[in-house]
C-alpha cells in the first residue's frame, strides 16, 4: 500500500530556483514514487545561518518506498547536485530532507522522523500547511506552529 511522505527542499547557492524545479522533477522519476505534488516556491532569510537568501519549498511524495530507501535516494538527488556538507547549517546547493512518512516515528544514527525541527521553520510550515492544511504534528497543528515563528520572514515567490 503507498505511503504519504513529505520532503522539504532548501537552497541558497547557484540557482536555487531552478535548482528547486529540477529537484521537484527529479523526485517524481524516483523508481518507487508514484506521485510527486509540489508546494510553491518560497524565499526565506537562513534560520541559525549565514549566507544567501534560501528558496525553499515542500514535496509531498506518494511512495512505495521504505524511509531508508527514500533517504538514499533523496541523498543520491543531493549528491548530484554538488551537495557539501563542511559543517552544519553550511549554505547549499540543495537539501532535501524527510519530514514526514505517514504516521511513522523513528530514530537511528542516519534518520529522524518526524524531522526534529520542523515545527520551529517558518520556512518548512508554511508550504507544508499549503500542500496539508489542518496537517498536526506532535507539537500542534501546522497552521497554529506558523504563527509562532511569526518572526521568521518567509514569502511566496511564485
Amino acid at each position: 500500500m503507498p505511503t504519504v511522505a513529505y520532503v522539504g527542499l532548501g537552497a541558497n547557492l547557484g540557482d536555487p530556483r531552478q535548482t528547486l524545479i529540477q529537484a521537484f522533477a527529479e523526485l517524481a522519476l524516483i523508481p518507487g514514487v508514484l506521485q510527486c505534488t509540489p508546494s510553491r516556491l518560497y524565499g526565506s532569510i537562513p534560520v541559525d545561518a549565514v549566507g544567501p537568501q534560501f528558496v525553499n519549498a515542500v514535496a509531498r511524495l506518494t511512495t512505495h518506498l521504505s524511509p531508508l530507501e527514500l533517504l538514499d535516494a533523496l541523498q543520491g538527488i543531493e549528491d548530484r547536485h554538488g551537495r557539501l556538507r563542511p559543517h552544519r547549517n553550511a549554505p547549499r546547493t540543495l537539501d532535501l530532507d524527510l519530514l514526514l512518512y505517514d504516521a511513522v516515528q523513528t530514530e537511528t544514527p542516519s534518520l529522524t522522523i518526524p524531522h526534529p525541527r520542523m515545527h520551529l521553520r517558518a520556512f518548512v510550515l508554511k508550504p507544508l500547511a499549503e500542500l496539508a492544511p489542518g496537517l498536526a504534528l506532535r507539537q500542534g497543528r501546522v497552521e497554529d506552529l506558523l504563527g509562532q515563528c511569526a518572526e521568521q520572514e518567509v514569502w511566496p515567490l511564485v
